[in-house]
């Protein structure tokens, strides 16, 4: 029997912090709700299927085992990875421009901040039904703008996460009704760079 439990995290800002740019509601409802209801999900899943877990690193490997768009396992494992990352992706104190050598490196690519901008939102609003846009890592180094459906991620890919914006409907309705563009031009104001940049340095 698996008496380890995947926890639902706590948020590093107070729900009301993040208001304009994402109200309290919507930050209740996206983190109390739905997150802790995929949560939920997978500890009954894991739990149903005797499935072993030892600490929170396990998620990786359940992500990557269980691997398939019809696999609840994987979907909720996915989606509480997604769902984690995006969270501490942002912050009420953004200093709205990275620093050092990825500002670098996405002024290289994209020719400047303000490009790579553009590229992200255009591929995030883009991105067809629910799911989420990515700046990744990519295997040979070299960054990228990705979007992925549903619950999957770069991690499917082996590829390093830095960035993402959730752009399932649930992340924006209540703020911005079916606005994804408005919400996307909010967005920036929140990211928190120092988690990105933190995510940079990873190999």
């Amino acid at each position: 029997m698996n008496t380890y439990k995947i926890e639902l995290i706590k948020l590093p800002y107070n729900t009301n912090s993040l208001a304009p740019y994402m109200s309290k509601e919507t930050l209740e409802f996206h983190h109390n709700k739905h997150l802790r209801t995929y949560v939920d999900n997978l500890n009954n899943l894991l739990t149903q299927n005797d499935i072993q877990i030892n600490s929170e690193s396990d998620l990786y490997k359940i992500i990557r085992e269980f691997k398939g768009k019809n696999n609840p396992i994987y979907n909720n494992a996915s989606q509480i990875f997604n769902h984690n990352f995006f969270f501490f992706g942002l912050t009420p104190n953004s200093q709205k421009i990275p620093k050092g050598e990825l500002l670098t490196l996405i002024e290289k690519k994209w020719e400047n901040f303000e490009n790579f901008k553009k590229e992200f939102t255009k591929i995030a609003i883009g991105t067809f039904g629910s799911g989420w846009a990515w700046l990744i890592k990519n295997k040979k180094g070299n960054l990228e703008i990705i979007s992925t459906s549903n619950a999957d991620s770069p991690l499917n890919e082996n590829e390093i996460p830095l960035l993402t914006c959730d752009v399932w409907e649930h992340a924006y309705y209540v703020d911005y009704r079916n606005s994804r563009p408005n919400y996307l031009n909010s967005f920036w104001n929140l990211v928190n760079w120092e988690f990105v940049e933190e995510n940079f340095t990873k190999e």
